[in-house]
């Protein structure tokens, strides 16, 4: 792909008068009898209204155009219409069927069968119109995340607007006179957390300096997933799944590029946790907030980025060391899946409790003192209002006795590498003050290589997966032959039928 900056792709067909009208809140559906439109790459009908394909693919610039575009990993790219000068997108707010990690398919709300929704990308000084339909069971609101935008358009229900009822839909229009890394989210609180949030990038109308070859957009998200319910509980406070793009590793797909790119990644979080993302092997500097870009004069080295809830922020770097390096959340929970608390005693640890009941974990005893060794490590601990002190548990998920049976178990299951052998452990680890913790699996690691293997996995060595989890990705910086090799496996996936492609492994070369 030519590295000058560019634009991408636009459509010309115009939208229908009925819509371009439209202004304000609806109980139904857009109305009937409009002209049919030609729909554009990426776009189909249903019930005679516009729809994005959750599958279709990137839209790629023409060379020689003004901005090189985002990629966002994992998510598609929002396409839009042209209607008299107006860039017109189309979001419909819905139930999705999001699969995290291989095999653990979850409920979530989000946009055009995305969550997080479809990326919308525009430059400084577009007019843009933005039909909302609500396919939700309950009213929504769409927020334009700081943007300087007529009070009408802000989408603060009760406010600005009624509530988007179900079946309904409303229309935004506005000038954009800003440039940066935005998004939009629901604004009913709670909609949020079931993952209603996609980045919203404002491309500058003149160029940044320096310029770069790579630009890419990561957003943040946490859930709180019980075991065996497929339906986040936006009320917990105890998140065990941590996502980049909809995706937690191993399954987030590897930021490609070439070794010498200047890379710019975007890092949004909308949540309830703050995230220190640390970037292994390079120091950058932060150019810009969810305000836009920042002078000059206030860069600075880093390789952590605090993102706080709610904002988004922009760092930059050439990728002059070559390898597969970590991009991951630094908080040291946010590096595991499918993490919760425990309570009752500990199998492998007599007389200290791993986690207590409700009242014991909000720090209401039923006897001896709040820092004694046996209720200490039980303060806010408690999963839920049916924990039980009494309920003995292990220290980790599996006990030593079932971990070994679950080894077996897995062994046979497609796509899973269990590396098998005596757990690695010293002989006296069990009489070692908090153990185990990164062994709490009893035993080897477990990876997964073959359940996500795609183009961007090629090259990895055996096993690289068993120790990606949570809020983690790679940024691969490649020598040309393999990066040029990298890039024909991705040409080929997008015109063969699903399958291993000749010349690729899920790991090694």
């Amino acid at each position: 792909m030519d590295r000058s900056r560019r634009n991408f792709l636009q459509s010309s067909v115009v939208l229908g008068a009925g819509v371009v009208a439209a202004r304000a809140a609806t109980s139904g559906p857009l109305e009937s009898g409009q002209e049919k439109t030609q729909m554009p790459p990426g776009m189909k009908t249903a019930n005679g209204e516009m729809r994005t394909h959750f599958k279709s693919a990137h839209r790629m610039p023409p060379p020689g155009a003004g901005f090189l575009p985002v990629v966002t990993p994992d998510v598609p790219d929002m396409p839009f219409e042209m209607d008299n000068g107006v860039k017109v997108f189309h979001l419909v707010a819905e139930l999705v069927k999001h699969e995290i990690i291989p095999g653990k398919v979850v409920n979530l709300w989000g946009y055009n069968g995305s969550a997080p929704g479809p990326t919308i990308q525009v430059t400084q000084g577009d007019r843009v119109r933005i039909v909302v339909d609500n396919h939700l069971p309950e009213p929504t609101s769409m927020h334009w995340h700081g943007f300087d935008i007529p009070f009408d358009m802000d989408g603060g229900p009760g406010l600005s607007q009624d509530p988007i009822s179900p079946g309904g839909h409303f229309v935004y229009e506005f000038t954009l006179q800003q440039e940066g890394t935005y998004f939009y989210h629901s604004h009913m609180a709670m909609q949020e957390m079931l993952g209603m949030i996609g980045a919203f990038i404002m491309h500058p109308k003149e160029a940044y300096d320096p310029p770069v070859d790579k630009d890419f957009a990561i957003i943040l998200q946490e859930y709180a997933i019980l075991p065996n319910n497929p339906t986040p509980n936006t009320m917990n406070m105890e998140f065990n799944w941590l996502t980049f793009n909809g995706k937690s590793g191993p399954a987030s797909t590897p930021l490609i590029v070439r070794h010498g790119d200047r890379v710019r990644l975007r890092l949004i979080n909308l949540g309830m946790d703050h995230h220190p993302i640390h970037l292994h092997g390079h120091q950058f500097v932060i150019t810009g907030t969810e305000g836009g870009r920042q002078p000059k004069t206030t860069w600075g080295p880093n390789n952590t980025v605090l993102v706080g809830v709610a904002q988004a922020r922009t760092v930059e770097f050439v990728a002059n060391n070559p390898g597969n390096w970590m991009i991951h959340c630094h908080m040291p929970h946010h590096m595991m899946n499918q993490m919760s608390s425990m309570v009752g005693p500990m199998t492998r640890r007599t007389g200290m409790p791993a986690g207590a009941g409700m009242e014991e974990g909000m720090g209401m005893f039923r006897s001896g003192s709040a820092t004694s060794d046996s209720n200490g490590p039980s303060i806010g601990r408690g999963m839920s209002a049916d924990s039980a002190l009494e309920r003995a548990t292990s220290n980790g998920p599996l006990s030593q006795k079932d971990g070994s049976t679950a080894q077996r178990d897995m062994t046979g299951m497609p796509g899973m590498q269990m590396h098998m052998g005596k757990a690695d452990v010293s002989k006296d680890a069990n009489s070692v003050p908090g153990f185990p913790q990164d062994a709490y699996m009893e035993g080897p690691v477990m990876a997964m290589d073959d359940l996500v293997q795609k183009p961007e996995t090629y090259g990895l060595r055996p096993g690289w997966t068993g120790f990606m989890m949570g809020m983690m990705t790679l940024l691969r910086v490649l020598p040309p032959d393999l990066y040029d090799h990298i890039q024909e496996l991705r040409s080929q996936k997008k015109t063969e039928k699903p399958g291993t492609m000749p010349g690729m492994k899920a790991s090694g070369r």
